[in-house]
């Protein structure tokens, strides 16, 4: 059964798509079975993959609406080497229709039963905000990956995600947890980056990820392109590090079914 993992910060800005993008390709690499869904109304990581958003037949909100299954509306190996379930600005009419339907906060839960054991791994981009299709794949997900800058309102804004998480799995969703904190656009160089990761590691533990992603020239021009930075600039620092997240990603859940079976 697959991993489902979503990538949420409610603060914008901090990388969520293109550690989505950037992590499903990885994953992908090490021959992992992906699929990569967009709940963004912006389509920017549908874009980023390589699908143009504005001539998808079906995409999530078709699913989430019920106009079609979720096996339906996969497009199977994008060009970015996962497959994928789209989003374009459709999705922001999925919100107020929600309002209306049953079970409203469970409809990417229930849609994606069906093709869950199909994958190793399910990653959810989100908008950057806590919204009806942000509950949905929280409540659909097992772990929640928070990419986040090293700077000081990065660092308050946080708190109110984690207990928004917290709200989920007393609520909604009692398997829900923080998979892992990713720090992005890492610069060493500045004391205000080395402050605050150091706070986040005294907080969070080893939830904090050892890999961290720096800023990279070739990170920020490979959506333009529609690739992943793997795809792009399979040297590039970017790429790299996001490869190594995907490594380190996999030993922990690895470590964690192990512990799992022994308990």
């Amino acid at each position: 059964m697959a991993k489902i993992l979503t990538i949420t910060n409610q603060k914008g800005g901090v990388g969520k798509t293109t550690t989505c993008v950037n992590l499903a390709a990885s994953l992908a690499a090490t021959k992992k079975r992906v699929l990569m869904i967009d709940m963004d109304p912006q389509g920017n990581a549908t874009m980023g993959s390589g699908i143009d958003k504005h001539t998808l037949e079906l995409s999530v909100y078709d699913v989430l609406t019920e106009g079609c299954s979720a096996a339906d509306a996969v497009i199977e190996k994008s060009p970015a080497g996962y497959d994928l379930i789209g989003a374009n600005g459709d999705l922001t009419a999925a919100e107020v229709e929600l309002l209306q339907l049953s079970r409203r906060e469970f409809r990417l839960k229930m849609a994606l039963k069906p093709v869950e054991d199909q994958y190793d791994y399910i990653l959810i981009d989100n908008p950057p905000s806590l919204n009806l299709l942000t509950v949905n794949a929280l409540s659909a997900s097992g772990g929640v990956i928070i990419p986040m800058q090293c700077e000081y309102y990065a660092l308050e804004g946080i708190s109110a995600l984690v207990g928004t998480i917290n709200k989920i799995n007393a609520r909604l969703n009692p398997d829900l947890k923080i998979e892992g904190i990713l720090r992005t656009m890492f610069d060493p160089r500045m004391s205000l980056t080395k402050d605050v990761s150091e706070h986040l590691v005294e907080y969070f533990g080893d939830k904090v990820y050892r890999t961290v992603i720096p800023r990279n020239v070739r990170l920020a021009e490979a959506p333009s392109h529609g690739l992943p930075a793997l795809l792009y600039d399979k040297n590039s620092r970017g790429a790299v590090a996001y490869l190594a997240l995907a490594g380190e990603l996999s030993r922990r859940i690895k470590q964690q079914n192990k512990e799992l079976q022994e308990a």
